[in-house]
């Protein structure tokens, strides 16, 4: 095997391979990237078992040659050290070759390498074939998706349902995506180009690090059987095992009537509770919102440190006096997922659940639970 190659490809391609390979694994030779040369391209694989992703770096880019000088072959070094010399050696190409089946030898003119390697047979096999119901969907709605649900995922391992995002299509034209941690939840739908039917429990993490390697443009393939969902764009195939058990049914969660209505600008609401949550240190960042018709305030106190207030000054309340206390991180969270320059905040009373949402986009809502405060 033997190729010269343009180090910033080579350096993406390891970069997103090794997203899937831990700092330590039970099965030691997983903690090498998998390099296979051959007529589509460098295939670069990195796998920690429950996640698999591949990649595939192709010999030209339009009129640029990525790869050149090519022998076919196959090989496995270690992901994190051949990653770092793609990172800081100064030439703008590097050649790589395997001597003797045992040892890569990887320079750029000025600096050189020699890592031991290891044979392709020794690694487990992946299985990256799609199966299952198939869905192609544009990149920029699934990214949407991901960045207005993903985030609401619990990120404690006690209840590893929780950790995941359901994705859930009842055979018609739509997905549901929910995310929950208990405390919060948040739910968008997005329209499908074909009926399906499926239910699955994609882990969080793996979803927001698929948005990250997105690039906007372009479609989204997805595969999903009763235990893995593969998700392949742009040269990336990316694999991950479906999280066991049944999601706690969140059909029925979200109020559908209203008392008390808050209507505000988002940037002003998030920058109010930023700066009252510096004095929140005792619990969870515990904001107090007051609303009135004579006016809407923020405030936080500590018996510790003082206390804090802000009126918001560009938003309308309809509705009695109303206090409710919340985690202003959850609720920051929810307006930035709104995505929006307005926000409506809609009430049932002091302890009840509440909605924030985008007047103009029915198809996510954000769900938060107060907190109770004494």
């Amino acid at each position: 095997m033997r190729f010269k190659i343009d180090r910033e490809q080579f350096l993406k391609g390891l970069t997103i391979a090794s997203k899937a390979i831990g700092s330590k694994s039970p099965i030691p030779v997983m903690m090498n990237v998998k390099m296979v040369l051959d007529e589509q391209g460098l295939s670069l694989i990195g796998s920690n078992n429950d996640l698999s992703i591949k990649t595939v770096v192709p010999y030209k880019i339009g009129e640029r040659d990525i790869i050149r000088d090519a022998q076919f072959g196959s090989t496995l070094v270690a992901s994190r050290i051949i990653t770092e010399i793609a990172r800081r050696v100064a030439g703008s190409e590097l050649s790589f070759e395997i001597i003797d089946d045992t040892i890569a030898q990887i320079g750029d003119g000025r600096s050189s390498f020699k890592l031991n390697s290891v044979r392709p047979e020794e690694y487990p096999e992946i299985d990256l074939d799609p199966t299952g119901v198939q869905i192609s969907l544009d990149s920029k709605v699934f990214i949407q998706m991901i960045d207005q649900t993903a985030f609401a995922a619990s990120g404690k391992e006690q209840r590893p349902i929780l950790t995941a995002v359901n994705l859930e299509a009842s055979g018609d034209y739509k997905l549901i995506a929910t995310a929950t941690d208990s405390a919060r939840l948040a739910r968008k739908e997005i329209a499908l180009p074909n009926p399906a039917k499926f239910v699955a429990n994609v882990p969080a993490r793996v979803l927001a690090e698929i948005s990250k390697l997105l690039e906007g443009e372009g479609v989204v393939n997805l595969s999903i059987n009763e235990k893995k969902i593969l998700v392949s764009f742009n040269g990336t195939i990316v694999s991950s095992r479906l999280i066991n058990g049944d999601y706690p049914n969140t059909k029925n969660i979200v109020p559908r009537n209203f008392n008390f209505f808050l209507e505000a600008n988002s940037l002003e609401l998030i920058a109010a509770m930023e700066r009252v949550s510096l004095l929140s240190i005792e619990r969870e960042n515990v904001v107090k919102l007051s609303m009135s018709e004579f006016g809407v305030e923020v405030s936080s106190k500590s018996a510790e440190v003082g206390s804090a207030v802000e009126t918001i000054g560009t938003c309308q309340y309809t509705g009695e006096r109303l206090e409710v206390s919340f985690n202003s991180d959850y609720v920051m969270a929810a307006i930035r997922a709104c995505q929006s320059e307005d926000v409506t905040m809609a009430f049932l009373g002091e302890m009840k659940p509440f909605v924030i949402k985008n007047a103009k986009d029915e198809s996510q809502v954000q769900l938060v639970t107060p907190v109770r405060t004494y």
